[in-house]
């Protein structure tokens, strides 16, 4: 990404160095590294992290998630964090992509950045447009979030990934 160097994303991480968890890690020279967890049972039917169960840390920050499982729009399914004393929400557009906001208050006039994923397996390939001006934290959010399962972002990816993990699990149970 233009001025801040080469933005690697693993997603998830190889489990043998994340045991009992699914991983997606983003690093690069001029952002802080981030990392979200997803931890449980659903994480065996799962390729990437999932927003239920999950942590995310920004360098050695904890930030805490939330999010309204049953709102109806995709506004108010939106996930809602903060980070640096800024507030952000996540939310989807479609399937392959979302945005990623980051309030306007007293110091800055905030940042909306509109990621699109492209491409198949190793092609794939991410496009992120911002309005503002973007900071390193926004660059490594951004990314980071094109690594995670983000379907219960909207109503149908929320009942498709419920009904995938489930027969998912049923069909490692009957093996």
């Amino acid at each position: 990404m233009p001025g801040f160097g080469e933005v690697v994303l693993t997603a998830p991480l190889p489990l043998k160095h994340t045991p009992g968890s699914v991983v997606s890690e983003v690093r690069g020279p001029s952002i802080p590294t981030a990392v979200f967890e997803t931890r449980g049972i659903h994480t065996e039917a799962t390729d990437l992290p999932t927003l239920n169960g999950s942590t995310l840390r920004v360098g050695d920050a904890m930030v805490h998630l939330r999010r309204n499982r049953f709102g109806l729009t995709l506004r108010a399914r939106a996930l809602h964090f903060r980070y640096g004393g800024d507030h952000y929400r996540l939310r989807a557009v479609s399937r392959k992509r979302f945005v990623l906001t980051r309030r306007a208050d007293d110091e800055d006039p905030g940042v909306a950045l509109t990621a699109k994923q492209s491409g198949l397996g190793g092609g794939r390939k991410l496009v992120v447009r911002t309005t503002g001006r973007a900071v390193a934290a926004d660059i490594a959010l951004v990314a980071l979030f094109a690594g995670v399962d983000r379907a219960p972002l909207t109503r149908g990816g929320a009942v498709r990934a419920a009904l995938g993990r489930s027969a998912r699990l049923l069909a490692e149970s009957q093996a």
